[in-house]
């Protein structure tokens, strides 16, 4: 049995769970709604506040795909209660954010100002002028999104200039010696 495929999922209190007859998972919470289809193999039952993930077989896709779905149902009950977030740095002379709306709009040393349009359910925030929070219920498009912007102006291992996450450690590199 998978490992994490075998743990139960615990649903809180005011999210609603919903799974039709062709595996469609449809969760409803205070932030909002998120679904995912489930490989047909894959049996969902709930018994109160808990969901139990079980396959039919021990075949070797089945045994990968138990624990991979367990994980995305997961996520999505935590999305729609308490949210993801990913937080991101710019380090350089002049480069700054800004948010206007659902639009980010980022300076980092272009001629021209990068800019992104928040999918449905994200949010950008900019608690200072070298910070940007990405925040939304589905873990999957905040990463993406997150390593979108990042990949605007990627860190550099020389002077550390770039959009970094806030948690990233950047090897830095020695330049030339000077003789």
């Amino acid at each position: 049995m998978s490992r994490i495929g075998k743990l139960p999922i615990s649903v809180p209190k005011g999210v609603t769970v919903t799974v039709d007859e062709s595996n469609l998972v449809v969760v409803k919470g205070p932030k909002g709604t998120l679904s995912q289809d489930v490989n047909k193999d894959i049996s969902i039952s709930q018994d109160g506040g808990v969901l139990h993930l079980t396959r039919k077989n021990d075949s070797k896709p089945q045994k990968s795909m138990h624990g991979l779905y367990r994980t995305l149902v997961n996520n999505m009950i935590i999305g729609v209660t308490k949210g993801y977030s990913k937080t991101l740095e710019l380090v350089g002379t002049g480069y700054r954010a800004q948010v206007d709306g659902n639009k980010l709009t980022l300076n980092v040393g272009y001629s021209h100002p990068v800019e992104f349009v928040a999918p449905k359910d994200v949010s950008f925030e900019t608690p200072n002028a070298t910070t940007v929070v990405v925040k939304g219920i589905d873990k999957q498009v905040v990463g993406n999104l997150a390593a979108d912007i990042r990949a605007v102006r990627p860190p550099e291992p020389y002077l550390g200039k770039g959009i970094k996450y806030q948690d990233e450690h950047i090897r830095r590199k020695v330049g030339k010696s000077g003789n």
